[in-house]
């Protein structure tokens, strides 16, 4: 009785399988604004931003990696086969060179699969990253690469450095989708990141949502409603314990 109330709770939070999802530093929900427009998916999405970032979330092992952000999605399960895919959109007030980037990967396997990077740039393909890993083997994007639309990007999750730019470089890519196929049947986690390169000014975030397993939602940060439901599941199991106890005693 207690572990179904257990997952009544979890299933009313919106939560996909034994790992809840995460954030390390400045991610959760947001609406549109600015550069960031709803998506053929919609309207609201989830983001990750280096504004209000914490250090050590690089993927690349490099001493010029300063800080960022990271969001882990609740697991789902996926067999082999199915299509996972989601849109998400690169904005970057930091220009010049190589300055910021962003990732996605899948989890679940022996190691992080790095599905694609974004990146800034001065001119060319900011995703896939130019010097960064490249797509994981059976990633599709539309458009297949992307510049970067310029101009200084007004986005509140970039904090202070909202409407702002250092150099040319700055601005954002647009909505684009990624799809790809899973190899092989297993528990998954998706994972989003944000990075500030060389210093910590000017900002940088990504902003995905959409994302669908063999067509089912993908659950990300849970709504400030779903923590609600949570709560209440878990009050749930705390009543049904008393109520246990008190048919023993009787």
């Amino acid at each position: 009785m207690q572990m179904k109330f257990l997952a009544l709770g979890i299933a009313l939070a919106g939560l996909s399988g034994p790992a809840m999802a995460q954030c390390v530093g400045n991610c959760g929900a947001g609406a549109p604004n600015g550069v960031v427009t709803a998506s053929p998916a919609g309207a609201a999405y989830n983001y990750v931003s280096t504004a209000g970032g914490v250090a050590g979330l690089g993927i690349l092992g490099s001493s010029s990696e300063r800080d960022g952000s990271r969001l882990t999605t609740a697991s789902f399960v996926g067999d082999a086969g199915d299509e996972l895919s989601f849109y998400f959109n690169y904005v970057t007030s930091d220009g010049a060179g190589f300055a910021d980037y962003a990732y996605a990967q899948l989890l679940g396997g022996s190691s992080p699969l790095t599905l694609f990077t974004a990146r800034t740039i001065t001119s060319g393909d900011v995703v896939p990253g130019f010097g960064l890993p490249g797509l994981a083997p059976g990633v599709t994007l539309t458009p297949a690469t992307s510049g970067i639309i310029g101009g200084a990007p007004a986005w509140d999750k970039l904090g202070g450095d909202s409407g702002q730019c250092f150099a040319s470089g700055c601005g954002y890519t647009g909505w684009i989708k990624m799809t790809y196929t899973l190899a092989t049947t297993g528990t998954y986690q998706l994972r989003f990141g944000v990075v500030n390169w060389s210093d910590n000014a000017f900002d940088s975030g990504l902003a995905y949502n959409g994302a669908l397993i063999d067509g089912n939602p993908i659950q990300g940060v849970p709504e400030p409603g779903s923590w609600a439901m949570l709560i209440a599941g878990f009050g749930l199991v705390g009543a049904a314990s008393r109520r246990r106890r008190t048919v023993v005693a009787a």
